[in-house]
């Protein structure tokens, strides 16, 4: 696909739970024939895109824009004003791209692009993967030229299920295949049980307590090894690492850059219930104990788990039920049983078969008036 000038804005930032997405459309978008030069990112200043894009060398622009703040905050007062600039410049940037679409995945860091885009009537594709939509999704929604959603029966207009976007690494991983050199880089040994915990990209408060209270439970475990992503703002609290020479092996990560390797890797995983989360999850068939956060946006997180949950493909946990007794039982239960570790990877894996297809950037090509 050689056309010339920017076909695609993929906008949307904050956290990885909206980053990782975007990148994942662009990725596929370059697989289908796009020169990564016709491509372009909109996020934010402040979210973990200003680290994940560079790298890429994907063109990209971040902008001054924050979210409202769900408590009584003295910051909201000034939201209006800022998101009005945030629009204005993305208008300027818009007319400069004359981009054939613009690609929403949620979040407040994907309004003022899209809103421009609406201005201008360039069209616009809202692509929502949480199992409840988004504000900023529901809001845009009814003027998109379509809605790209990752579940059947959304109330979404315009909707087409395509699947979540997934990264072409995550879709199309071989667990088995990957797992003795995903530990070998992960520094992990191939004679253990490995438990990874990954709490988002911030990470999760609530889960690093228990799963410290775990390893020092279990410390003098030598079949066991946890390897743990607490979050970078988490990182200075953390328990101390243990070699394993004398019981666990317990890794301290503030943040991991090769999920795919701790996917392939780990025989079980600890997660929350994040959208990109579960989609991955499902992708690859990681079998996973799922702890959906409580003061997610209208409980979505709660939402998200059951669609693995309710298909014996994850054990859901809610925080309120999480300790240290439960998620010990529930490791011990799978050393003892791999039949049943399989059978949930398994369906898991069954699970993600709708994110591992072209739906998704088949229909952003439509709307773009080209083809793959």
């Amino acid at each position: 696909m050689t056309g010339e000038g920017c076909l695609a804005v993929v906008t949307g930032g904050g956290t990885s739970g909206h980053v990782l997405p975007a990148l994942a459309i662009v990725d596929a978008l370059v697989e289908a024939g796009v020169p990564l030069e016709r491509l372009h990112y909109v996020g934010t200043t402040r979210g973990v895109e200003t680290r994940l894009v560079p790298p890429t060398g994907l063109a990209h622009d971040f902008l001054d824009v924050v979210g409202l703040q769900r408590s009584l905050s003295r910051r909201n007062l000034a939201v209006p004003r800022r998101l009005a600039a945030s629009v204005r410049t993305a208008g300027r940037l818009l007319d400069q791209l004359r981009p054939s679409v613009v690609v929403n995945v949620g979040g407040y860091a994907s309004f003022p692009a899209t809103w421009a885009a609406r201005r201008r009537r360039i069209p616009y594709v809202v692509v929502s993967y949480d199992r409840r939509p988004g504000l900023v999704s529901r809001l845009l929604a009814p003027r998109a030229a379509a809605c790209a959603v990752a579940f059947a029966g959304s109330a979404l207009p315009h909707a087409e299920l395509t699947g979540a976007p997934v990264r072409r690494s995550i879709a199309r991983l071989d667990r088995s295949a990957r797992r003795a050199e995903a530990r070998e880089a992960l520094g992990l040994p191939a004679d253990r049980f490995v438990v990874g915990v990954v709490g988002g990209s911030l990470g999760a408060g609530a889960v690093n307590t228990v799963v410290s209270e775990v390893v020092e439970q279990l410390g003098t475990r030598s079949d066991l090894a946890v390897y743990h992503v607490v979050g970078d703002r988490h990182l200075a609290t953390a328990a101390a690492p243990r070699d394993g020479s004398d019981g666990i092996l317990y890794v301290v990560k503030g943040y991991e850059d090769r999920i795919d390797l701790l996917y392939a890797a780990a025989d079980l995983l600890v997660t929350r219930a994040g959208a990109g989360t579960i989609a991955e999850l499902s992708a690859a068939g990681v079998p996973a104990v799922i702890v959906p956060w409580p003061d997610a946006a209208e409980n979505h997180q709660l939402d998200n788990a059951r669609v693995l949950g309710d298909a014996g493909a994850a054990v859901v946990v809610e925080q309120h039920d999480l300790t240290a007794a439960l998620l010990i039982a529930e490791i011990d239960r799978f050393v003892a049983d791999p039949a049943a570790l399989g059978a949930l990877a398994d369906a898991a894996r069954r699970a993600g078969e709708v994110h591992r297809g072209s739906a998704l950037v088949d229909l952003v090509l439509r709307v773009a008036g080209e083809s793959a």
